[in-house]
């Protein structure tokens, strides 16, 4: 499978002029192939191909005093943005005929966009050099910091500028079977919440880490300092960026403990199984926040891909399954319960059950993994005592009577 690995970039001043030029260039490119290809489809004309956008935009342009300027970067950058216009397209249509989920159609790039890239294939002749630099065409050897070793040989490599200014290089790589994990014998179920951040079918809760509400008080100031600068104005694009990296560090926090826990739970677990939540849903009631800070999608995105990745089971089971309404110790299904019943006792078996351990268990049930109620926290509830052994002073029975020697008259 192909994989994709970041690495933080730090350019010189020269480099980094360097880089926003190769983005300018390629936003350019993208938006006057996008405007041919409009104006094509307002006018009822044919749909311009790729070939033909490339001889327009790109190699007749560099000869006109307009666009000489496209000759200063890369013509592999180029090239890549008219592919990436392509793949833009290439979604919308698969979304209009129901292929994919719903997305837009394609839409004008700005010099203001939150995050500008550009991308070089193995036609660029980018490299790594032996001190550990990463060699592009036309912008020089640029310094990276690796935090990992790249398991095979990349096949391109994005240079990527985020709304923080931060630059990082994300290679492609392709992973082959050596990556698949040993068997191990464990199998859990994940019912994913807020009040804890995961719930296992055996018993373990992992909290929520509620990075965004952790840095609120922060994020309020710098926003504040934001609105009261004037638009335009230097002092603005400099509190925007304060922003954009309190977000960062919050997004990057959140990310490093989905990684964390997913890369855990896949190591220790043969098979995983999580239910398909409506985070689009929820994230439109008074919990929108809280969810957002959650990240569910991205968190069960990241056991899917591993899974598939190590050689593990991933499961995903329906929304619509009753996982907190039904008993996992003998199955009966006990009714709706609002949000503040954390636990509740079977009316049929009498199990007293914690209700995101219980879900989690029923999680596992229905994608039909080798688990048990032992790990639910189930315990027997008072049952109630017959009616003749229910009072304190319980009547003498005859053999009594005889033994003491007592006569009744």
């Amino acid at each position: 499978m192909q994989l994709r690995y970041s690495f933080r970039l730090y350019p010189s001043a020269g480099q980094r002029m360097a880089l926003a030029r190769a983005f300018g260039c390629a936003r350019v490119v993208y938006n006057d192939a996008l405007r041919a290809r409009e104006t094509a489809r307002s006018e009822g004309l044919a749909f311009p191909k790729t070939g033909d956008l490339s001889k327009q935009f790109i190699t007749d342009a560099k000869r006109t005093p307009e666009r000489a300027w496209l000759g200063e970067v890369s013509a592999v950058v180029l090239q890549q943005s008219l592919r990436d216009l392509d793949a833009a397209y290439r979604n919308f249509f698969d979304a209009l005929k129901g292929k994919r989920p719903r997305v837009g159609a394609p839409r004008y790039k700005s010099r203001r966009d939150s995050r500008q890239a550009v991308r070089f294939t193995a036609n660029a002749r980018w490299s790594i050099t032996a001190g550990g630099k990463l060699r592009l065409p036309k912008i020089g050897d640029v310094r990276v910091r690796w935090s990992r070793t790249l398991p095979s040989t990349p096949s391109t490599v994005s240079v990527v500028k985020d709304s923080a200014g931060r630059y990082f290089a994300s290679f492609v790589v392709e992973t082959g079977p050596e990556e698949i994990l040993p068997e191990a014998t464990p199998e859990v179920g994940v019912d994913l919440g807020l009040g804890h951040f995961a719930v296992l079918s055996d018993g373990r809760k992992i909290d929520s880490p509620r990075f965004l509400r952790r840095a609120e008080k922060r994020l309020k100031k710098a926003q504040r300092d934001l609105s009261r600068k004037e638009k335009g104005s230097q002092n603005r694009d400099r509190a925007r960026i304060r922003v954009a990296r309190a977000h960062a560090r919050v997004a990057d926090a959140r990310r490093e403990f989905h990684h964390r826990l997913s890369t855990k739970l896949i190591r220790e677990n043969q098979a995983v199984a999580v239910e398909d939540l409506a985070v689009k849903g929820l994230a439109r009631t008074r919990l929108a926040k809280s969810v957002h800070d959650a990240g569910w999608s991205a968190f069960v995105t990241m056991l899917e891909y591993k899974a598939a990745r190590y050689g593990r089971t991933f499961v995903r089971i329906g929304r619509f399954e009753p996982t907190s309404q039904v008993c996992s110790a003998c199955g009966v299904k006990d009714g709706p319960k609002p949000l503040h019943v954390r636990e509740w006792t079977c009316g049929a078996c009498g199990a007293v059950l914690d209700r995101d351990v219980n879900a989690a268990v029923n999680v596992a049930k229905a994608a039909g993994l080798a688990v048990t109620a032992r790990g639910a926290q189930v315990r027997r509830g008072p049952v109630p005592a017959p009616r003749g052994e229910a009072g304190t002073r319980p009547e003498p029975h005859p053999t009594t009577v005889r033994q003491t020697g007592i006569a009744l008259l």
